[in-house]
């Protein structure tokens, strides 16, 4: 099931200088390991001793995985998983 995946500026370097690649899961965590294992330099911006690093926020077609299951969300054919960095200033 192909997944796509909208990679943020910040982490391009490490995905090959890809804007978007196409990751396969039928769970948000299915789809980041594939996409880790195309990617493996993304590991550290993306995770922290296995956990999702608390400034990534995950939105799977404009929806905040902390509002659906999580890791655990479902995902079907199409659908788009967007990584987006918490931003912070004043």
């Amino acid at each position: 099931m192909a997944i796509q995946v909208q990679i943020p500026t910040p982490m391009r370097e490490q995905a090959g200088g890809k804007a978007e690649v196409t990751v396969n899961g039928v769970t948000v965590q299915a789809a980041l390991a594939d996409l880790l294992r195309q990617f493996p330099a993304l590991g550290p911006k993306l995770f922290d001793n296995g956990r999702l690093r608390p400034y990534v926020n995950v939105f799977v077609n404009d929806e905040d995985i902390r509002y659906l299951d999580e890791m655990n969300t479902p995902l079907s054919d199409g659908q788009t998983l967007a990584l987006i960095p918490a931003v912070a200033g004043g």
